[in-house]
């Protein structure tokens, strides 16, 4: 119960608080989550966040009376988030109020028709049907490969740390028997014939950095995931669930300090210490658990010589695409927008070879449009909406000066929404802003201004990705999309949830 922790000021861990201590690097929704859970096994946490507001990729823009997420959007398993909740004594709704959408999301193609997702079945499959009558039989079949997938990849596959090569060994049957070496994209026309319905069962690889073409069929398990726990909406955007898990973390007697970067992680014969500051401070600590991308963490943070994760090694990994997000508000609303839209292009496949093989920024592109204000009005002024339109773009490995290309880019975004969606609507915007593969290197640390870490391969998955439990160093523990078992708000709570089978309980430490 929340009565079992000792809570203390927040901002404030009292030095004479017997528990050992663990200071965890980065506030996104992976160290937020470790946090709990290390408070709940008998710590004193410290988070420490470079930034001005935790949150990571989960932060909050405000400007000129509106809200905007940042990044993610989209809540798929509340029970994720339940779990750390009551590890507190408290139940999530006292502190967040989750709104289930209906319908999820709506695909717009370029030829004008469009496909809505959503959670009920009858519903669902009449629209198969309008699309494709003949596609029905296969939509059935693909979900039951869709909850067999899911059983295997997210209840077992995600929960379980692979830091050695028996857990792989072990995995080795289900790959096969599900045909992870396939990609989702081969595994949906295997169940498709219309080439919309390959896309709309083939693209949410897209939302964790995967390329559809080659992301391994398990993340089918999304189609199945969706119609089970649906689709979801924190009330206030996602940077509510951020505010309430700070809130959870202090309430428990941690502490999230803000403007607090991380110089380096401190290595004693072996085993991690502690961290050092960049104002030169060093805290000292039983447990380091880092929320920073796996390359910044070794590549950058980590003191000392590396076995594995070599800067070579690392500069040969692949890494995601990385995103153009505009921000803007209008001074009216487009009740006929929906909450979310995906608004495709006229090509898929050439496209996505543009973005992840070749790295070129191509004439024409999809877009995610998410509207948060059709759900809750308060994320912008009386009367107004609140938008951003993401744009899949190349990583920073490509030849493209965002310096240069980002207003033009923005341009051709607003000429698609102009015609496609919202005639007219420029001249309605009040206020705007850009996030570019410049501001994910340089704001959010992500090396190569990639927005999901490592690209999710099969080969650069489960055991082939960063280990959970560091490799390099004793007593330092990895959370977050770089970690097994990957991107996206489920897996980077998951990865958190690893460290209760790795990490000693803080009372085997005193």
């Amino acid at each position: 119960m929340l009565t079992d922790f000792a809570p203390v000021r927040p901002g404030s861990v009292a030095a004479s608080d017997p528990r050992p201590r663990a200071v965890v690097i980065g506030s996104g929704f992976g160290g937020l989550a470790a946090a709990v859970r290390l408070l709940a096994r008998g710590y004193r946490v410290t988070v420490l966040e470079k930034l001005e507001q935790a949150g990571g990729r989960a932060s909050v823009f405000r400007q000129d009376g509106f809200t905007f997420d940042a990044g993610p959007t989209i809540i798929t398993l509340p029970f994720v988030f339940e779990e750390l909740w009551a590890l507190a004594g408290r139940k999530l709704s006292d502190d967040v109020t989750l709104k289930a959408l209906t319908p999820f999301y709506k695909l717009m193609f370029a030829d004008g028709s469009h496909f809505t997702c959503s959670g009920d079945e009858e519903t669902a499959r009449a629209e198969v049907r309008r699309l494709s009558p003949g596609d029905v039989e296969g939509y059935d079949r693909f979900l039951v490969e869709s909850a067999s997938i899911y059983k295997f990849a997210f209840e077992w596959l995600g929960q379980v740390p692979f830091n050695d090569i028996s857990t792989m060994a072990q995995a080795v049957p289900g790959f096969v028997n599900h045909r992870a070496d396939r990609s989702v994209f081969k595994l949906a026309s295997k169940y498709f014939r219309d080439p919309r319905l390959r896309i709309a069962f083939s693209f949410h690889p897209l939302f964790i950095g995967g390329n559809p073409l080659r992301a391994t069929a398990l993340y089918a398990l999304v189609s199945h995931l969706e119609r089970t726990y649906g689709v979801h909406f924190a009330m206030g955007g996602t940077g509510a669930l951020v505010t309430g898990l700070v809130s959870l973390i202090e309430r428990m007697g941690g502490e999230v300090r803000l403007n607090a970067g991380v110089e380096k992680i401190l290595v004693e014969n072996g085993t991690a210490t502690g961290v050092r500051l960049e104002d030169g401070e060093t805290i000292k600590a039983a447990v380091v658990v880092s929320n920073a991308d796996p390359a910044t963490t070794y590549g950058t943070l980590l003191e000392g010589g590396r076995k594995r994760w070599s800067q070579r090694k690392l500069e040969r990994m692949n890494y995601s695409m990385s995103l153009l997000v505009w921000y803007f508000g209008t001074r009216k609303r487009y009740e006929h927008v929906d909450h979310h839209t995906i608004l495709l292009g006229p090509r898929y496949q050439e496209l996505l070879t543009d973005i992840f093989d070749r790295k070129v920024l191509a004439d024409d592109f999809s877009l995610y449009i998410y509207r948060p204000t059709a759900s809750d009005p308060s994320l912008a002024p009386q009367g107004c909406d609140a938008f951003y339109a993401l744009s899949p773009v190349p990583h920073l490995g490509a030849d493209i000066d965002w310096t240069v290309m980002a207003e033009p880019y923005r341009q051709r975004i607003a000429r698609a929404l102009d015609q496609r969606m919202m005639p007219g609507f420029e001249k309605e915007v009040v206020t705007s802003k850009l996030f570019t593969p410049l501001d994910f290197r340089d704001r959010l640390s992500s090396p190569l201004g990639a927005a999901f870490s490592f690209e999710p391969t099969l080969l650069q998955s489960a055991w082939f990705r960063p280990h959970n439990r560091s490799e390099e160093a004793r007593n330092l523990y990895l959370v977050g999309a770089g970690t097994h078992p990957g991107a996206g708000v489920p897996g980077v709570i998951s990865s958190a949830k690893i460290l209760d089978l790795l990490v000693p309980h803080g009372s085997t430490l005193r």
